[in-house]
Order: C-alpha cells, then sequence, then structure tokens
C-alpha cells in the first residue's frame, strides 16, 4: 500500500515510524514531514496541509491508498470528508465529528446532554460578564478558548485575580486568536491527569495503553503550559477498574452520543482525563492522536497499524485482534530555551548519529535540515523515547539517550514520570 501521513511534528513521525514497520507498507509519504522522518518515508513539501483540495490532489496524483491525518486542522477542516469523497481511505474523524475538538463549548453541551462525566461550567462570549462571574464564584478554575490553540489554550487559576488575567489573556488579548472569542470556564477539578487514546471504527471502542502528559514546562510541575515535555505509559493512576469506568462511562457513551447528534465518529479518540476521588472525569477530549502520548504508546502496540486504521475505517474492528507490550515507555522531550515563550531557531543538533548507532528510538518535532546539518526549528525539538520492562527503566534509557543530544540552549524536565515512580 502507498501511505501518506499529513503532519510534520513529534507525533507525526511516531505514527510514521510505526507504519513503516508494517507489512502493508510498499511506500510511505510525509506531507510535509520532517528531517527524522525522511528516513522512512519521502518527505513531500510544498503543500498546504490546511488546503483539503491540494491534499486531495496529492493524493490522487500519487495513488494513496491510505492518508494518515496527525494535526487537528486539517481534521475540523473537513480533510477527511474531502478525501472520502474521492473514494480515499483516510484515517481521522469527519469535520463534523472533529468538532468535539474544535469546540470546547460544543464537547462540553455533549457531555451534558448525555451525561458523560466532566467538570461543572459556564460559557462567555462577552469578557466583562466572564470578570463578574468568576469575581463572585470566588474559587479556582480552568479557563479555556473555546476553540484549537495546540494545546495551550487552558490557563489554570487559584483565585479571581488569576481568573481575571486569563480571560483578559484569552478574550482581550487574544493571546490564541479567534479561538478566544468564547470562553469555557470550569471548575477546577482535583485529580491526578492522565490520558486515554482509543481507536473506534464508530462501533467497536479499543483502549490503548493509557498514558500521562507533563504538561508544565519546569521541574514539579511548575511553571507555563506547554504542548507537552514528556510522557510515560503505561500510566499506574489508570487501574483496571479505573479503565473499565473510562470505557463503560466515558468512551462508549460519547461514540453513541456522536452516532444521536447525526456525526458518527471514527478514528483516534483521545480523552484527557482526571481521576477525581469520585471516578474519573473528562478534562477534554482531542478529535486525533495526541503529542507527545503517540511517542509512548505506538511503541508498546505490538499489532499492525495499518490493519487496525483500515478497520477502523472500514467498521470492522470488533474482527480486528489489537496485542500491547508488558512494557513501558517513556518519553523526554528536549526543547529550545525559553520554550514556551520566546526561542531562538537554527541552533546545530549534535549526537544523533550516536543515539541512532545505539538504537535510542528519536522522535524529531521541531528540526529542519539546512545545507546538511539538523538544526532546531521549533520550541519543542526531539522526544527520546526509552522502551523497557517497566517504568524505571525506561526513564533511565530515556535519559541515556538525551544525554548523547545536544544543541545551545537546550531544556528538558528531569522528572518525567515522577508520578509512577513514586507508585513503586
Amino acid at each position: 500500500m502507498k501511505i501518506a501521513v499529513i503532519g510534520s511534528g513529534g507525533r507525526e513521525h511516531a505514527l510514521a515510524w510505526k507504519l513503516s514497520q508494517s507489512r502493508h507498507t510498499e511506500k510511505l509519504y510525509a506531507v510535509p514531514g520532517n528531517p527524522g522522518m525522511a528516513d522512512i518515508a519521502e518527505c513531500v513539501s510544498g503543500i498546504d496541509i490546511e488546503d483539503n483540495d491540494a491534499i486531495v490532489k496529492f493524493a490522487k496524483d500519487k495513488e494513496i491508498d491510505l492518508v494518515v491525518i496527525g494535526p487537528e486542522v486539517p481534521l475540523t477542516n473537513g480533510v477527511v470528508d474531502a478525501l472520502s469523497a474521492e473514494g480515499i481511505k483516510a484515517f481521522g474523524p469527519t469535520g463534523k465529528a472533529a468538532e468535539l475538538e474544535g469546540s470546547k463549548v460544543y464537547a462540553k453541551l455533549v457531555m451534558k446532554r448525555y451525561g458523560i462525566p466532566t467538570a461543572r461550567y459556564e460559557v462567555f462570549g462577552d469578557a466583562g460578564r466572564a470578570r463578574v462571574y468568576v469575581r463572585q464564584m470566588r474559587q479556582p478554575f480552568a479557563i479555556k478558548a473555546d476553540g484549537l490553540a495546540a494545546g495551550k489554550g487552558v490557563i489554570l487559576t487559584k483565585d479571581a485575580d488569576e481568573a481575571v488575567a486569563a480571560i483578559d489573556t484569552i478574550m482581550t488579548d487574544k493571546a490564541f486568536g479567534e479561538a478566544g472569542s468564547r470562553v469555557v470556564i470550569e471548575e477546577f477539578m482535583q485529580g491526578e491527569e492522565a490520558s486515554v487514546l482509543a481507536f473506534t471504527d464508530g462501533k467497536t471502542i479499543v483502549p490503548m495503553v493509557p498514558s500521562q502528559d507533563h504538561k508544565a514546562v519546569y521541574d514539579g510541575d511548575k511553571g507555563p503550559n506547554t504542548g507537552g515535555m514528556g510522557t510515560y505509559a503505561p500510566a499506574p493512576v489508570i487501574t483496571p477498574d479505573i479503565m473499565d469506568r473510562v470505557k463503560k462511562e466515558i468512551l462508549e457513551p460519547m461514540v453513541e452520543a456522536m452516532n444521536k447528534e447525526g456525526r458518527p465518529y471514527k478514528g483516534c479518540l483521545y480523552a484527557g482525563l482526571m481521576i477525581t476521588d469520585k471516578g474519573p472525569k473528562v478534562v477534554e477530549f482531542n478529535a486525533r492522536f495526541g503529542d507527545p502520548e503517540t511517542q509512548v504508546v505506538l511503541p508498546l502496540l505490538k499489532s499492525d497499524l495499518v490493519e487496525v486504521m483500515l478497520a477502523c475505517i472500514d467498521g470492522t474492528l470488533d474482527k480486528t485482534p489489537i496485542e500491547w507490550s508488558d512494557g513501558a515507555a517513556v518519553c523526554v522531550v528536549m526543547a529550545s530555551g525559553g520554550y514556551p515563550r520566546s526561542y531562538e531557531k537554527g541552533k546545530e543538533i549534535t549526537g544523533l548519529d550516536a543515539a541512532k548507532a545505539d538504537g535510542d528510538i528519536v522522535f524529531h518535532a521541531g528540526t529542519k535540515n539546512v545545507d546538511g546539518k539538523i538544526v532546531t526549528n521549533g520550541g519543542r525539538v526531539l522526544g527520546v523515547v526509552g522502551q523497557a520492562e517497566n517504568i524505571k527503566a525506561a526513564v533511565d534509557k530515556a535519559y541515556e539517550g538525551v544525554k548523547k543530544i545536544s544543541f545551545d540552549k537546550e531544556y528538558h524536565r528531569t522528572d518525567i514520570a515522577h508520578r509512577a515512580l513514586e507508585r513503586l
């Protein structure tokens, strides 16, 4: 099969890496891809991945059999609809189904309508009314931009002053553009966060190995939120009993709800969860693979990813066995100094060949090839993954890989998987 992966980040590199291992993959394209993906796929630049017509034309010209969409914007733009209309198989939800991520307001309304556990909330399209509300309530809140904000549109606040400042940042200063035209103001949920991604064909749901992201930029979960500074899987906070509740109380009801809404959901359904003393509650839904969760979940997948994706598209997931490794995986993100605020690009990266020679898994996220040299080209630059028989060994392996790689002003957290290690 000829397969194309849409996107250029660490998640897309992980997807391409896993797809390249399939017995069905004859030719792999990455649009636009990155220098790391170039080792396993033909990278194709010059195509706007947010232009559905351009993606369809490329797929038709190259006679692509399967298109795998990584980022959220093409999905919410309806690229799956456009490809499907031309008879091209595409992994991911339709544009209407992807609104589950595209609009936090819509997601909350669906959860409320169908009784899916989540935080209490209010929606505001007027900054003045939002300010009045948080000053009256005087409690911790999560202030969320309604639309897509590259995983950074949530501000956690401890009191009314911080909540007002967050509202101003999102709605008045437009820190996230038009995504902040409306805000969802949620009660602050106490507990431990975790992510459960699931394959679904719109009927059958198969949860993946649970993982935990580290959003805050600094050790000890301090500092501003990022797109994710590291992940590990499995996350022990998701016990077998909790996973059973997640499937029965959250994943299955949501897929059923989307069918009732006339928006059948196929692809990867990502549930960001808070494990509270009353059980799992939804923080957010995403309509695609997580980043950097994908970088630790897919290394643990023993089954053929192409076969699983085709089953999701064709509605045969119930007939497709999916197997997982018993071990663990840990991803440490190597970032540009200053991220998630201003940072410099163009720093030469050394040690990649040494890491590769030692068999380390290194996913490129923000890199660029300049005259044969790999340089930094983003805030999150690399994801170094350690895979081993348990979390402790995987942590050690990941950080051993990190030590081999360097670039000017490189920064990474030193405590990835600390919650899992504290449970040992």
